[in-house]
């Protein structure tokens, strides 16, 4: 979805990040912490990034799909995609810059990922080594298992595809602004002058998922958000427009694999 062709025409309206301290290292880490609603405005980098947050959640957008990022999962951004990120919460962010060898075997589209005790240990240590350490010295071993570690890491369906007509962009929009509402799909449709058809044929052909998949998908991410910010599944469940706790919870198991509460007590062990 978010190959480079794709985004040349925003790139060229949003200002290229430069690295921190970039140089012939292969790894180049930063260590950054923000304020609950900060918000980081379009822009790309020439290396392909790890966006990890030791504690808080973030949400992450491009021109065509949106991630939630909490503490126990990291984004996979591959160079040159232009993203913009929201903060939750107090973010302690944790950035991995890697040079093309060092991401070849990596995916060529952005995924959220699950990371691994051993995974967390190794970021934390890696941005706290000094700026000019030296990839051929004792530094050299810790990175080359990081990216190890890095390929092994499971993929998470935490992405929402969003289409690219202004229509429907604006649809997803009200959408997401309003994640309880549970409007009929025909009332969407009238209100945009399209048969109900219509609306479904090109929501699939311009987003890859069905209507109504897309609204589900987006309530799962709204509901992990709230999760990582402490809320209880009842809370949760009845903010979205859930008529109980246990249709939200077979809702929630069937998309992310797990119950809520087992989410949860995910999210508090990614917790610095």
């Amino acid at each position: 979805m978010d190959r480079a062709r794709r985004i040349d025409p925003e790139r060229s309206a949003a200002p290229e990040h430069p690295i921190p301290g970039e140089s012939s290292r292969i790894v180049v880490t930063r260590r950054t912490s923000y304020a609950k609603g900060h918000h980081i405005a379009p822009h790309w980098h020439a290396r392909a990034q790890l966006i990890y947050a030791v504690e808080g959640t973030m949400t992450v957008r491009s021109q065509r799909q949106a991630w939630i990022v909490p503490p126990s999962r990291a984004l996979w951004m591959p160079p040159r995609i232009v993203h913009e990120i929201r903060m939750h919460s107090v973010v302690e962010m944790h950035s991995l810059y890697l040079t093309p060898p060092a991401a070849a075997a990596m995916p060529a589209e952005s995924v959220v990922l699950e990371v691994t005790p051993l995974m967390r240990e190794l970021v934390v240590r890696a941005v706290s080594l000094p700026a000019q350490h030296a990839d051929s010295r004792d530094e050299g071993p810790l990175m080359r298992l990081l990216l190890v570690e890095l390929t092994r890491l499971h993929h998470c369906p935490l992405h929402l595809p969003l289409p690219a007509s202004g229509d429907l962009v604006q649809l997803c929009e009200r959408i997401l602004a309003d994640l309880s509402a549970r409007r009929p799909c025909a009332q969407d449709a009238d209100e945009m002058n399209l048969s109900t058809r219509t609306l479904y044929r090109r929501f699939l052909a311009e987003t890859g998922v069905t209507f109504a998949r897309w609204k589900q998908q987006a309530r799962v991410l709204e509901s992990i958000r709230r999760l990582a910010g402490g809320a209880s599944v009842t809370e949760v469940a009845l903010d979205l427009g859930y008529e109980s706790t246990s249709a939200f919870s077979t809702m929630f198991r069937r998309s992310v694999g797990v119950a809520p509460r087992e989410f949860g007590v995910g999210l508090g062990r990614g917790r610095g």
